[in-house]
């Protein structure tokens, strides 16, 4: 029998076994696009299986390699790492049942090079969640990056090519001028950049440069998209419908906002960031982001770009989370990678799903979709609720701890904000599908109903399971809520 962390191993490898399969029958898509499903499967399969392991009490550890004394590529388990290995073995499988449809439907050209780099950056998240230390982590956050920008960049279109600079600029200069100047001076400081319970600081550390690491943290994790190095995102948009999915609940979104709840439990420690005065500053830089891209997010015609902004805000929510430095911001954050994650890949599948099948990209183009596409608005619907924290979807349960984290932490002030920010998410999303079902008037562009019809069975089929799942763990929020919960209750260790 395979133990944990010969398991562990092959979750992180498993991605890259679809390769030979997508280059061998780059001319035959059906088969090129089973080694995809197959091996993602085989993945969602293998994480399932290291959760349950997990979930009984057994841990794992696995070091690959070591560059310097101190400086390694090690991996080990540990419930945060679990949860988002979990959320992206579930998710990739049912994105790649989504390109299908997605991409043929669409008439997209390099489909081979679309699998190939989506199989490596699938990778890149699986090393990047079983991160034993902070050298781990940026090594395969960078793989992420350069994996991903291929992608953006998919089309080959002068736009592409100018998004996915932006793109990659954006996330190599906070990486490298912030991220890895944190990483060297939490070393220079410490000697140890190990993921560590209560945080690797000791009581020697001046909290001057705590502060000073902790900022260069939160702006140099770029995709975390805190404002202002949040351009990327919006600009990333120029990419397929499944990238957007990719970026905004598998892959690269999710990462940023994994990293920053990782460091601030794992290497600060809550203790260290509520005596911290610039973590405050951060809190309220973070809360003013969400107000502001809610705000702007309003204020968007194209589907795509809506949602985008609507990322930038959310992805706050996460961030609050982690700042807050309570068990009750800890713990709803965390599910919010997960609620946000199904709600919004939803969202993405759905925009993806109305352009195919009714060439349609502008809000106000929209009216009156729902008699011709009455799943897919359905759908939209579904992962609304969830983004906005609308019973019975899963982004309740999230924002209600959210929520609780700011009475924890008497900061009544982003308590307000982030309940202005829901009523401002009902704002510019339920009316999208409230004017598909019920309004009369037909969009500026005349479509004839018999013109329009679902997309394509695949995509069709993978929009209802993200919104089907949505759903289900409003009513079972297990296993995501265990294992956000076993983080909350490491965070809060220290004060025992």
């Amino acid at each position: 029998m395979m133990t944990q962390e010969a398991l562990m191993q092959w979750i992180i490898l498993l991605p890259l076994l679809a390769i030979p399969g997508i280059l061998l029958f780059h001319k035959q898509q059906n088969l090129r696009e089973a080694a995809t499903l197959i091996v993602g499967a085989l993945l969602l399969f293998a994480v399932i299986a290291f959760y349950q392991s997990f979930d009984a009490g057994q841990g794992a550890y696995v070091h690959w390699w070591e560059l310097l004394p101190g400086l390694d590529i090690a991996f080990r388990a540990e419930p945060l790492g679990v949860l988002f290995s979990l959320v992206a073995g579930s998710l990739w499988l049912v994105t790649s049942i989504y390109s299908i449809g997605y991409m043929r439907g669409h008439g997209e050209g390099n489909q081979t090079r679309f699998y190939f780099f989506f199989a490596i950056a699938i990778t890149g998240v699986m090393g990047l969640a079983f991160a034993d230390n902070l050298f781990t982590l940026f090594v395969f956050y960078e793989i992420l990056t350069l994996s991903t920008y291929p992608l953006v960049t998919h089309a080959g279109t002068d736009k592409a090519r100018h998004g996915g600079r932006i793109y990659l600029s954006i996330l190599l200069v906070t990486s490298i001028l912030f991220f890895l100047f944190a990483v060297i001076g939490t070393w220079t400081e410490t000697g140890d950049l190990t993921f560590t319970a209560g945080g690797v600081f000791d009581d020697s550390t001046s909290k001057v440069v705590a502060s000073v690491l902790l900022a260069l943290f939160v702006f140099g994790i770029g995709k975390a998209a805190v404002m202002p190095f949040h351009r990327w995102l919006p600009a990333a948009m120029v990419a397929p419908t499944p990238v957007s999915a990719l970026l905004h609940a598998v892959a690269v979104v999710k990462a940023g906002v994994f990293s920053i709840m990782k460091v601030c439990v794992y290497i600060f420690g809550i203790d260290l960031l509520a005596e911290l005065p610039i973590t405050d500053w951060l809190l309220y830089i973070a809360t003013a982001g969400v107000l502001l891209a809610s705000l702007v997010a309003m204020r968007q015609d194209n589907l795509k770009k809506r949602l985008a902004y609507s990322t930038v805000s959310q992805l706050g929510y996460i961030t609050i989370g982690a700042l807050l430095a309570t068990q009750s911001g800890v713990l709803g954050g965390s599910f919010h990678i997960v609620a946000h994650a199904f709600g919004k890949i939803t969202l993405f599948f759905c925009a993806g799903a109305i352009m195919v099948a009714a060439h349609k990209t502008e809000i106000s183009d929209m009216r009156g979709l729902g008699k011709t596409m009455p799943l897919t608005m359905i759908a939209f619907f579904i992962g609304s609720m969830s983004i906005i924290g609308l019973p019975p979807a899963a982004g309740m349960w999230s924002k209600w701890y959210l929520l609780m984290g700011t009475l924890e932490a008497e900061q009544v002030a982003v308590m307000i904000v982030l309940m202005i920010s829901s009523l401002l998410n009902i704002a510019y999303l339920l009316p999208i599908p409230l004017r598909a079902f019920f309004d009369g008037e037909r969009s500026v562009v005349s479509i004839r109903r018999d013109e329009i019809k679902e997309a394509p069975w695949p995509s069709l089929l993978a929009l209802s399971i993200t919104a089907i799942m949505t759903l289900v763990f409003f009513f079972w929020p297990q296993p995501f809520y265990g294992l956000a919960q076993s983080l909350a209750t490491i965070a809060g260790g220290a004060h025992g």
